[in-house]
């Protein structure tokens, strides 16, 4: 599925297969846009939205097609009206650079506007937007810890860290091959103890698990891809993983 067609085809009447998982005891649910619902805090964690990346790359003389801000945050819309959360958690970059937020298209701002309204709202700060993001409501933090768990955009390097360690900023994606037809999707990486977030912005690439980026952050026996499909998601032990 292309991500930049996913809005459209997610408003159809259909049923969704999510994975049911755990990080150090918590249960999570992995959904196929690419956001994780923590059902016991009631609390959606998304990563790397990259909102306003079109713009970024226009004030540099790049000109990209600048609908992605939008179908970023229909998908958002979508996927907090599945779960109606009482907590938003973004995993950092959530803007695509400082400039982001401050240039919001008026109909965007507002939409954003009305997500936050009403909920607990965190900006973890990213490498791409390390500040508040201009004058919306909800907390920059560097991380955030609560029920056993810790959010932060990049994967902690130290094992001691890795406990409960919620992150983003690597965009994994996973590769399989299946009677010779290989299929490259986004994904959520985790062996139970840490789980690296997809990026949810539509004009996000993605990185292969199996990039020397990823060696040391998880125990590989144990790692388990869950890949987004159209309406569920596909969960493939890493040991069936292709470059």
């Amino acid at each position: 599925m292309n991500r930049m067609n996913a809005a459209r085809v997610m408003t159809e009447d259909m049923t969704i297969l999510t994975a049911d998982i755990e990080i150090e005891g918590v249960a999570a649910v992995c959904d196929p846009l690419g956001a994780l619902y923590l059902p016991d805090s009631r609390t959606l964690v998304v990563s790397d939205l990259h909102l306003e990346k079109g713009a970024a790359f226009a004030r540099r003389g790049m000109m990209l097609p600048p609908y992605d801000t939008a179908l970023t945050l229909q998908l958002l819309e979508l996927v907090m009206a599945r779960y109606g959360p009482a907590r938003v958690i973004s995993l950092g970059d959530s803007f695509h650079d400082r400039h982001g937020a401050a240039g919001l298209p008026s109909a965007c701002d507002d939409t954003l506007r009305r997500l936050i309204a009403g909920r607990e709202w965190f900006w973890i700060a990213g490498n791409h937007d390390p500040d508040q993001p201009g004058d919306l409501d909800g907390h920059c933090v560097q991380e955030l810890y609560f029920d056993g768990l810790c959010f932060r955009h990049e994967p902690a390097a130290d094992p001691e860290a890795a406990c409960g360690e919620i992150a983003g900023h690597l965009h994994p994606a996973a590769r399989v091959v299946r009677r010779n037809k290989g299929v490259r999707r986004p994904c959520f990486a985790t062996d139970g103890k840490r789980l690296v977030l997809p990026s949810f912005g539509v004009m996000t690439g993605g990185m292969n698990l199996r990039h020397p980026a990823f060696e040391g952050l998880f125990d590989r026996h144990l790692l388990t891809a869950h890949l987004l499909g159209r309406e569920r998601i596909y969960s493939v032990p890493f040991n069936r993983l292709v470059k």
